[in-house]
C-alpha cells in the first residue's frame, strides 16, 4: 500500500465537519508517523501558499521533487492540499499539533522545515510573508534562531551562506567539536536514519541537498582552520 493510499484511509476516518488538523490526533505512533509527516508538509505548504497569495506551477513541481507522486495518487495529494487551504484552523494550530506529535525527536521537525523551504523557494522568490510564516513555524517547533538561520542560508540565495550556521555551531566552537557535529549530522541525514524517524521513502530525496550543504560547510571550516 502506497503512502498516498494510507493518507486516503486517514482522511476517510474524519468525521463529518472535522478539519484536517484532527488527523494529527490519530497518527501518533509508527508506522503512521510517516503518514503524519507527509500530511504535515502538504498542510503547512497549503497554508504557506496562502501567505504569499497564490499557488504557482513551480511550487507544485517543487512538491513533486520532495515527494514522488504517481499519477494515480495525485487526487489524494490534491485532496489533502485543498482540505488544508479550506480548513478554518490556522497554520499555528497545525504546527502545534505537529510539534506535540514529534516532541521526542526534533530532527523530524527540521526534516519538515527543509521540505517547506524547498517549496517556498520553488518560484525563485522568497516572499517576506513566507519568511514570517516559516520563522513562526520554527518558533513553534522550538528551533533556535541559529537552527532557523542555518536552514534559511541553505535555501535562500540572498541569505549569506555561513558554514557555521549550516552545522549549527559558532566560530568559537573548537574544531574537534565541529568535526563531531558534522559527523553526527551526516549520520542523521542518511536515508535509513530518516526513514527510521518517520520521513517517508517518497521524501528521502531531501537528504541529498542536506548532505551536500553539510559536507561543503565542513570542508570550508576545516580549510579555514588548516590555513
Amino acid at each position: 500500500m502506497s503512502i498516498w493510499s494510507r493518507i486516503s484511509d486517514a482522511l476517510s476516518a474524519l468525521a463529518k465537519g472535522e478539519g484536517l488538523s484532527q488527523v494529527f490526533e490519530r497518527l501518533k505512533t509508527p508506522p503512521e508517523k510517516s503518514v503524519a509527516f507527509t500530511i504535515a508538509v502538504i498542510a503547512l505548504s497549503a497554508k504557506m501558499a496562502k501567505a504569499d497569495g497564490l499557488v504557482t506551477r513551480s511550487e507544485v513541481m517543487a512538491f513533486r521533487e520532495v515527494f514522488h507522486i504517481a499519477p494515480e495518487d495525485e487526487a489524494g495529494a490534491a485532496r489533502v492540499f485543498n482540505l488544508a487551504r479550506q480548513d478554518v484552523a490556522g497554520f499555528e494550530e497545525y504546527a502545534k499539533r505537529i510539534r506535540a506529535m514529534f516532541q521526542t525527536d526534533q530532527t523530524v521537525l527540521i526534516d519538515l522545515m527543509e521540505g517547506l523551504f524547498h517549496i517556498a523557494m520553488a518560484d525563485g522568490t522568497y516572499h517576506p510573508n513566507e519568511d514570517s510564516f516559516l520563522e513562526r513555524v520554527a518558533e513553534i517547533f522550538d528551533l533556535t534562531e541559529r537552527q532557523f538561520a542555518g536552514l534559511r542560508c541553505r535555501f535562500v540565495p540572498d541569505a549569506k551562506p555561513d558554514p557555521f550556521n549550516v552545522l549549527g555551531v559558532t566560530p568559537d566552537t573548537p574544531i574537534d567539536e565541529i568535526k563531531q557535529k558534522w559527523r553526527r549530522l551526516v549520520v542523521e541525514s542518511h536515508p535509513d536514519q530518516m526513514i527510521a524517524r518517520g520521513v517517508p521513502e517518497e521524501a528521502i530525496k531531501m537528504s541529498e541537498k542536506r548532505l551536500i550543504a553539510i559536507n561543503n560547510a565542513w570542508e570550508e571550516i576545516s580549510s579555514r582552520h588548516a590555513a
